[in-house]
């Protein structure tokens, strides 16, 4: 198991975080996006996608609506689910992750509701807000 931990004290510092867990990832990997409401998880996944060169910063939204967004452009696919609007163990299955994980990198914020789902994560990456615009990012990958 490795950890690395990192706190930043802006949300440009939170995306060098993303840009620099970035080159840490390899396909295929699931992991699980944890953190409160407003904690920056959709802040650091712009990061991870500009640092995998699979969307510019300013392309990278928040999936609430949509439930999965697609980023294909870099090195590796990317994909940024959330779960927030799931209740049900079928609604989650019907979203096709096995498939979307196959060379690709998957973010999913709100996974933790899902035991089963953190059972087949590869890791996750934990954002604890501090004071004021400060975060505690941790990265435990299996």
């Amino acid at each position: 198991m490795t950890t690395r931990q990192r706190t930043t004290h802006s949300a440009e510092e939170t995306m060098q975080a993303g840009r620099e867990i970035a080159a840490l990832l390899r396909t295929p990997l699931l992991l699980i996006l944890r953190g409160d409401l407003g904690a920056g998880k959709t802040t650091l996944t712009k990061g991870i996608a500009a640092g995998m060169g699979a969307a510019a910063e300013d392309d990278v939204t928040s999936p609430t609506f949509t439930l999965v967004h697609e980023y294909p452009g870099g090195t590796m696919p990317l994909y940024h689910l959330d779960l927030y609007r799931l209740q049900k163990e079928r609604e989650l299955a019907a979203l096709g992750i096995d498939e979307l994980r196959e060379g690709a990198i998957v973010l999913i914020e709100w996974g933790e509701r899902f035991p089963l789902l953190v059972a087949e994560a590869d890791g996750e990456i934990a954002i604890a807000h501090c004071e004021g615009d400060s975060r505690t990012i941790t990265l435990t990958l299996k």
